[in-house]
């Protein structure tokens, strides 16, 4: 039997910092407000130059460098967004490209803020199956370019970023071989008008009316989503833990989608664990889309909070609606 095992990972943040202040002066909200509500000081912005495969490449080269492996040997390549540099060729394709790997497979997923475990579920797969060795799963989001910055349900969360990991298969010895123990995936398209982008695909293609309506924007209805997010992810948690056989007490640390604080607030007080041991970047970063998971995991990683053998649970949640976990044995 093969386990699937994260060998390194890395992270890219653009290098512009957007204060409360400068997303609040349009809206009148004091930066002060602004944290209040979201939990967020800051986020970051790319540049004009800058699209997500060229953040997805900086990731991707910090994981690499983080696992000791080089791009030329990777096995395929799979890659979450919202904001992918073209319809098609996909994003992953761009990125195989510049990082010089050869003619391996690399597509994009689609599944909003949840994108990254979903990308990460198909790489397990394809390593479980025999079909590759080793894969690159890296979530890039420019977010920035498909918010109203006069609409305040979206303009205070969203920043750009960009997170991978890199993966192999390894043989598994026994139940505690580390790796991945386990993915779930979920979604309910009936709730999909609470978070999207209303233009721009088959249904409502580009046309002048589209673009004067800002039909292009994301469009969030915050108090709903709010609330299903934490209903779903609570209970989507203690179900993998259960699965399982993990007490929850025993996870050393839930590295969750950081859509806002709130959020992470009440997960941390309904699943009755420390603040410690869920990791918060949100302040820092603001909401990343589907690159909020790893770049979260890459700063627990990279700052000691994550020791070998210790059990990490992974969640998001996110536009379809979608929702994730995954527990991994580090």
């Amino acid at each position: 039997m093969i386990r699937t095992r994260i060998i390194g990972t890395g992270s890219y943040l653009p290098e512009r910092v957007v204060s409360n202040y400068e997303v609040g002066v349009s809206l009148d909200l004091d930066p002060a407000v602004v944290s209040r509500l979201t939990g967020i000081q800051e986020r970051r912005r790319a540049a004009e130059s800058q699209a997500s495969s060229d953040l997805a490449v900086e990731a991707a080269r910090q994981a690499l460098e983080a696992a000791g492996f080089p791009a030329s040997e990777l096995g395929a390549i799979v890659l979450s967004t919202t904001s992918p540099d073209t319809v098609f060729p996909s994003t992953a394709c761009h990125v195989q490209r510049m990082l010089g790997c050869s003619a391996i497979p690399a597509f994009d997923v689609a599944a909003s803020c949840s994108g990254f475990l979903y990308g990460l579920s198909m790489a397990d797969a394809m390593i479980r199956s025999g079909q590759v060795k080793t894969c690159l799963v890296v979530a890039a989001e420019v977010k920035s370019r498909s918010v109203d910055p006069a609409d305040g349900d979206t303009a205070l969360l969203f920043g750009d970023g960009a997170g991978a990991v890199v993966l192999r298969g390894e043989p598994e010895a026994s139940q505690l071989s580390r790796g991945l123990l386990g993915l779930r995936l979920r979604s309910d398209g009936a709730q999909h008008s609470l978070i999207t982008i209303p233009a721009g695909g088959s249904r409502r293609p580009t046309t002048p009316e589209t673009v004067e309506q800002k039909s292009h924007t994301l469009r969030m209805q915050g108090a709903p989503l709010f609330r299903l997010a934490v209903k779903r992810l609570d209970q989507a948690i203690r179900e993998i833990v259960k699965e399982f056989g993990v007490d929850i007490h025993d996870v050393a640390q839930f590295v969750l989608h950081q859509a806002n604080g709130r959020i992470l607030d009440q997960l941390t007080k309904r699943l009755g664990v420390s603040q410690e041991r869920v990791c918060s970047v949100i302040g820092r970063y603001g909401n990343t889309s589907s690159a909020s998971l790893p770049i979260a995991l890459d700063h627990v990683v990279r700052s000691g909070r994550i020791l070998p053998h210790d059990i990490i649970l992974l969640g998001s949640f996110g536009g379809g609606v979608t929702w994730a976990t995954g527990l991994v044995r580090w």
